[in-house]
């Protein structure tokens, strides 16, 4: 399993009336941890659609167990559970600063050629990257 932790600060402007993170963003958080995670490994999102693979999300799944607030400090935990054939799985543990699990998450992407837009297998620039953590 590969595994990758990130942290980000809430922003004002992420946050609803009540002074909590509106649920939208957390999407957008997950995105910029998986994006990190990816650069982490040693290429980036960019490589991938330079070398014709496009990953367009097909599924997402949020659980809210408590809110976040302006200027907290997040932990994103992200996980690639298993090695990727055609589609590749995130999971996603949030926590705030006191270490408490806040949200949970997960989404899948289908890898895709970015010409004819059709389905593919995994690039081997990223298989090459993740079989070390599943070995």
């Amino acid at each position: 399993m590969y595994q990758y932790s990130h942290q980000l600060r809430v922003r004002y402007g992420d946050t609803d009336q009540m002074g909590y993170v509106y649920y939208g963003n957390y999407g957008y958080y997950y995105e910029q941890a998986r994006a990190e995670s990816i650069r982490a490994l040693g290429i980036t999102y960019k490589q991938l659609e330079e070398s014709g693979t496009m990953m367009p999300i097909t599924r997402m799944n949020i659980r809210y167990i408590q809110p976040a607030k302006y200027d907290d400090l997040l932990t994103i935990q992200v996980s690639i559970p298993e090695l990727p054939s055609r589609i590749i799985t995130f999971k996603y543990d949030v926590y705030n600063e006191q270490n408490t699990l806040i949200n949970e998450g997960e989404n899948q992407l289908i890898f895709v050629d970015a010409i004819t837009r059709k389905p593919k297998s995994a690039p081997a620039l990223l298989l090459d990257k993740l079989k070390p953590y599943f070995s």
